[in-house]
C-alpha cells in the first residue's frame, strides 16, 4: 500500500526526521491559509500516488496567501497522470543547499532488502544510476544481521563530495529509514530529496513510503 506524502513525511518526523513546515489542504480557503500561517513562500504539492507529479505541473510554488489560494483552485479537481488531486500538501518552501538521496528498498531477486544513498539527490535515482553510477553506494542487508549506524557511516564516508559532519548526519538518518522500514513492514522508505539546508539541518523535501499488502493488518493505523 502506497502511503501519501504527507503520511510519509508524518512518520519520519516520528523518528526524529525533520520535515517541512506545513499541513494538507482541500479548498482553496483552507490553502490560503496554511500559507498565511507559514508566513513565507510555500509550495502546493498534489498528493497523488505516483511519481513524477512535479515534471506534469502537480507541484507548483506560490509566493504569498492570495497566490496560493489561486494555484490551489487550478490544482484541486484536476487530473495529473490520472490521478485526481482531491487534497494539497502545503509546505514552507525551503532554502537549499545540498539534495541528496537515501532510501531502503526489497531487492525481490536478492530476497533481502537494499540501501540505496547518493549525493546527487532530487532527481530520479534510476536516472543517476544511468548517468553517473559511480555517486551511489548500495549496501545490501543480510537479514540474519540487520543494519547499524556502523554499516550506515561505512556508506557515507564513501562520499568526498560531503563533509564529515554532513556524513554523520547523513548516516544517523539512513539508520533511522531501516528502523522505519523495518517498523513498518515497508517494500521503501524513500527521501529524495534529502535538502539540507543553510542552518546545516538535513530535511525531508520529499518523501514516499510503500508499505507491504499482506502486512497492513499488522498497522490499523
Amino acid at each position: 500500500m502506497k502511503l501519501f506524502e504527507f503520511e510519509a513525511k508524518d512518520i519520519l518526523r516520528q523518528y526524529g526526521i525533520a520535515a517541512p513546515r506545513g499541513r494538507v489542504a482541500g479548498d482553496p480557503d483552507e490553502a490560503g491559509r496554511v500559507a498565511e500561517e507559514i508566513g513565507k513562500p510555500v509550495v502546493l504539492k498534489s498528493q497523488i500516488l505516483v511519481s513524477g507529479r512535479g515534471k506534469s505541473g502537480g507541484i507548483v510554488f506560490a509566493n504569498d496567501a492570495g497566490e496560493a489560494r489561486r494555484v490551489a483552485s487550478k490544482l484541486l479537481g484536476s487530473t495529473i497522470k490520472g490521478s485526481l488531486v482531491n487534497s494539497l500538501l502545503v509546505e514552507e518552501k525551503l532554502d537549499i543547499v545540498e539534495q541528496l538521496y537515501a532510501s531502503i528498498i526489497i531487492d525481490r531477486q536478492a530476497r533481502r532488502y537494499v540501501v540505496l544513498t547518493s549525493t546527487s539527490g532530487g532527481v530520479d535515482i534510476e536516472e543517476v544510476a544511468l548517468t553517473s553510477p559511480e555517486r551511489i553506494v548500495r549496501y545490501w542487508i543480510d537479514p540474519a544481521v540487520g543494519f547499524s549506524r556502523h554499516a550506515a557511516e561505512a556508506m557515507t564516508a564513501q562520499f568526498s563530495d560531503i563533509s564529515q559532519d554532513d556524513a554523520d548526519k547523513f548516516a544517523s538518518i539512513i539508520d533511522t529509514l531501516y528502523k522505519v522500514a523495518i517498523d513498518y513492514d515497508a517494500e521503501l522508505v524513500e527521501i529524495n530529496p534529502l535538502a539540507r539546508a543553510p542552518s546545516g539541518e538535513f530535511v525531508a523535501a520529499d518523501a514516499r513510503i510503500i508499505v507491504d499488502d499482506n502486512a497492513i493488518f499488522r498497522h490499523p493505523e
